[in-house]
């Protein structure tokens, strides 16, 4: 069974940039409600603002919080304002998809510097960790529940290996396994949780990775769909995902990459 997402309240982690923003607007044009949290300098947070302006002309409610989604005061201050803001109905889709890890070796190279454990403990906690703290904290408000779906962003580097990307690689499998386990836990209260693997998609954290020209070379070429995947591709899945009323699927891994894995 399918159902619509109109006046459904969606939050989402990430929301000013890339994947994360490409999901705010393609929910809103269902007619649905955005919550968003992001983390941005001045001309960030100027953009968006614009966001949350072009988000409202389609009637919907959109909120942006421009804060630490890492952080357990974050969470302190939002949860209850997301309580408020929503009349306490659970939210139907929340969306991980945090990009702030660190790209350095384990090891140095050519006298440059290696990876240290404060990076290490801030990549994983805010790329992976994180997402364990806000759905513990949502579902203790009440703001999830029957028909709520998670979404964690995940990626290729969850089992492939490139230089620099250690930390991050360490992270994606560690939001695989919390994904796991946070769908045994909900399951008995009607929520399904998913990590979606995106392929190679231009966004600006995919372009902070150090030498990844030839990664987006690799796979345009070799995608069987003949470019590569976009970040309305995502969204475009998740919205039809999260249409339907069923929590049987939950606990995977899912391919949203046009078959890039297959050929790569």
């Amino acid at each position: 069974m399918t159902t619509s997402l109109e006046g459904t309240w969606n939050l989402i982690l990430g929301a000013s940039s890339g994947i994360g923003l490409a999901n705010a607007k393609a929910l809103a044009a269902e007619g649905a409600n955005i919550l968003g949290v992001h983390f941005d300098m001045a001309e960030g947070q100027e953009k968006a603002r614009a966001t949350v302006e072009e988000l409202r002309s389609t009637g919907v409610s959109a909120h942006f919080f421009n804060a630490n989604a890492a952080s357990a005061r974050t969470r302190d201050e939002l949860v209850p304002a997301f309580v408020e803001l929503t009349g306490g109905r659970p939210l139907r889709v929340l969306l991980h998809s945090l990009a702030f890890g660190t790209l350095v070796p384990y090891l140095p190279a050519d006298g440059g510097p290696a990876l240290t454990q404060r990076q290490m403990d801030m990549t994983l906690n805010v790329m992976a960790h994180s997402l364990v703290y806000w759905t513990q904290d949502l579902h203790g408000a009440g703001l999830l529940g029957e028909g709520s779906k998670i979404y964690a962003m995940t990626s290729a580097g969850d089992q492939k290996v490139t230089a620099n990307y250690g930390a991050v690689s360490a992270a994606k499998c560690a939001l695989e396994s919390h994904v796991r386990q946070l769908a045994l836990e909900l399951a008995p209260h009607g929520v399904a949780v998913n990590a979606l693997r995106a392929g190679v998609t231009l966004t600006p954290s995919l372009e902070k990775i150090p030498e990844h020209g030839p990664l987006v070379e690799l796979a345009a070429r070799n995608n069987p769909h003949g470019r590569l995947t976009t970040a309305e591709d995502v969204a475009d899945a998740l919205v039809t995902m999260s249409r339907s009323t069923s929590s049987w699927l939950t606990g995977n891994i899912i391919g949203v990459d046009g078959g890039e894995a297959l050929t790569t």
